[in-house]
């Protein structure tokens, strides 16, 4: 019931601010951004840039997943010296792999941070120069909306307009 006046509120509150503005937009920020020329070039530079590391990760993955079958296959048929050794050097791999895939992950969340900062006074310029030359009085989060009609979608404008620096 709780949630139910939540969204009541919400609605009115949406209702009575849309129905002051006479031209409303929504626009998705993370799609403009993540859609932009500029971020498929920050990706393909991230997939060159951290491309042998993956490589090796994925090296890594596979070699822990064949020891770990060879050590299925034969539990039971061998002295424990050598199960105990297989042990041992399998996770001494998986140990590598998890701290490659951890210290990948970082550098990568790392970049695309640096990246976000470097976008974010771009995308703010070009969603304020759009809000004033159309005369928009109220921009709202697409992912906030319940419905919005397809026409009042700005996001591949923005993107347009990224695309355009």
């Amino acid at each position: 019931m709780s949630y139910l006046r939540s969204l009541v509120a919400v609605v009115l509150v949406l209702f009575s601010v849309s129905a002051m503005a006479d031209k409303v937009a929504t626009l998705s920020v993370q799609q403009a951004l993540l859609s932009s020329k500029s971020a498929e070039n920050f990706r393909a530079k991230l997939k060159s840039e951290f491309g042998s590391e993956q490589k090796k990760l994925v090296e890594l993955e596979a070699q822990a997943k064949k020891m770990q079958q060879d050590m299925q296959k034969s539990q039971g048929t061998q002295s424990k010296e050598v199960a105990d050794k297989q042990r041992l050097q399998f996770q001494k791999v998986f140990s590598e792999y998890q701290r490659l895939g951890q210290e990948l992950q970082q550098k990568q969340r790392d970049r695309e941070q640096a990246f976000l900062q470097e976008m974010r006074p771009k995308l703010d310029a070009v969603i304020r120069k759009l809000i004033e030359s159309k005369g928009y009085d109220l921009v709202i989060n697409k992912q906030a909306t319940i419905y919005a009609k397809p026409e009042l979608d700005i996001t591949q404008t923005v993107i347009d307009l990224l695309n355009k620096q």
